[in-house]
């Protein structure tokens, strides 16, 4: 254990080191400026100045996307901090892990409507997983360490951590590493057997059975698993917006993107299953429409990290709280077991409709008469120009469905996009943490003029 005497500031630049982080992107201003200092003196640190917070804020999402790894974003008090509200609403809705670091006026001035204060915290409640409010330096460094670990751990998602510029002045004792103190902080990763035994018996039973994959699966590392399980089954596997990629594309599997934007075959496929084994997804309403009508005739496995999705929307009738990747792996031995015991699935007649759908309605588009160009064509050629290596950051609205529907993507996290909270401005400032974080791979943003009018400044 280490201990030396330093500022505050000085103490979340270190404690930034020590937790892993490499880039920042963020704006200095007033309340937050002191940090500023010893984020320049940083060997290890590397500060990407933006030109506008919630370009910060998207920009960490796209490095968090790409790297796996918690994104960081820096701004000031008062329009500093609610500049950022955007982005981590945005990482909120798509599970991102990021920790937002805003500086505060002094304590003795918070609640006094202070030059530049804005309640940040209070602001943010609702669209954080948690957010702390800093007003002694000796909790600098242990505000930070649980910050990145309740941003990383469970279900991802944005911290928000709001330091008073007295607190990063003043001097501290600096001691790593620290005791976390979360007492309350317990996320459930193991499945419980019995549930994942019911859910294998399921799947041999059912005839017509669809694995419905979310972004979950994405977050939890879990394509590999994913692969082998929709191979041992044979049951055919549609990917949300969320997930795209989770499982190849081209695999014969794959029915595509389900939802108003999706394709015929994995509409009718959820439409008319009779068993759904929901990974890592939450029946959003860009998949289900109007809920009463959604796949009216299926029983439903609902396996999830965070417990509060489970039967949320849809009514659950094997619920399962757990990693995604550790659910996977405990299915397929479970299926594994079922067919060892001579149960196993027949979706002969399954596939025959599903082949059809998917040979009567793929996904195509008009050809202008005049000699333009479709957009459709475009963004096609984008993703075999560019290949299944590179990233795709798209903005939100038509071109974003484009990208979802004309791009094949063959690798997991290869597709960057806002898909909860559908944020206009996303791609260019995404595109380029995507860039910060993977230099040496080529970044695609897709973006419409009004997306790109939103955000442009980035450039």
């Amino acid at each position: 254990m280490t201990t030396e005497q330093m500022t505050g500031a000085q103490a979340l630049v270190r404690a930034l080191e020590n937790v892993g982080v490499d880039t920042v992107f963020g704006i200095p201003g007033g309340a937050i400026l002191p940090a500023y200092d010893p984020l320049f003196d940083s060997a290890k640190l590397r500060h990407v100045l933006v030109r506008h917070e919630q370009g910060a804020g998207h920009a960490a999402e796209g490095y968090a996307m790409v790297t796996g790894k918690v994104g960081v974003c820096m701004a000031t008090s008062g329009p500093g901090a609610t500049n950022l509200v955007t982005a981590i609403s945005d990482a909120y809705m798509d599970s991102v892990p990021i920790v937002a670091i805003t500086g505060q006026v002094p304590s003795s001035l918070i609640g006094t409507d202070g030059f530049q204060e804005a309640d940040i915290a209070g602001i943010t409640m609702p669209i954080t997983k948690h957010n702390f409010l800093v007003t002694k330096a000796d909790d600098i460094a242990r505000t930070i360490a649980e910050a990145f670990h309740i941003a990383s751990t469970g279900r991802p998602g944005p911290v928000l951590v709001d330091i008073a510029k007295d607190a990063l002045q003043a001097t501290v004792e600096f001691t790593w590493p620290v005791a976390m103190q979360l007492p309350g902080y317990r996320p459930v990763t193991r499945p419980h057997s019995k549930q994942i035994r019911e859910a294998a018996r399921l799947i041999v039973q059912a005839k017509r059975p669809v694995l419905y994959v979310g972004g979950g699966v994405l977050k939890a590392g879990a394509s590999a698993e994913l692969k082998v399980l929709a191979e041992l089954t044979g049951a055919p596997v549609v990917t949300t917006l969320m997930a795209k990629g989770a499982l190849p594309d081209s695999h014969p599997l794959h029915m595509g993107m389900p939802g108003m934007h999706g394709t015929v075959g994995a509409v009718g496929a959820l439409q008319r299953s009779d068993l759904l084994v929901a990974l890592g997804a939450r029946f959003d309403d860009r998949v289900t429409g109007k809920l009463d009508g959604f796949a009216p005739g299926a029983k439903v496995v609902h396996a999830d990290i965070d417990p509060a999705e489970i039967s949320k929307n849809r009514h659950a009738d094997v619920p399962i709280v757990g990693d995604a990747r550790e659910v996977i792996a405990d299915l397929i031995v479970a299926v594994q077991k079922e067919h060892e015991a001579g149960r196993k699935g027949d979706y002969g007649d399954w596939w025959r409709q599903l082949n059809a759908w998917r040979e009567t309605y793929p996904l195509g588009y008009d050809t202008p008469e005049d000699g333009s160009l479709a957009p459709q064509y475009v963004i096609e050629r984008i993703g075999k120009a560019a290949g299944p290596d590179a990233y795709y950051v798209a903005g939100v609205g038509q071109h974003q469905m484009w990208a979802a529907q004309f791009i094949k993507y063959e690798r997991p996290g290869a597709f960057l996009n806002s898909g909860g909270a559908g944020t206009m401005g996303y791609a260019i400032p995404a595109a380029m943490g995507a860039k910060v974080a993977a230099p040496d791979r080529t970044v695609w943003a897709i973006d419409g003029d009004g997306c790109f009018q939103m955000t442009n400044q980035e450039l």
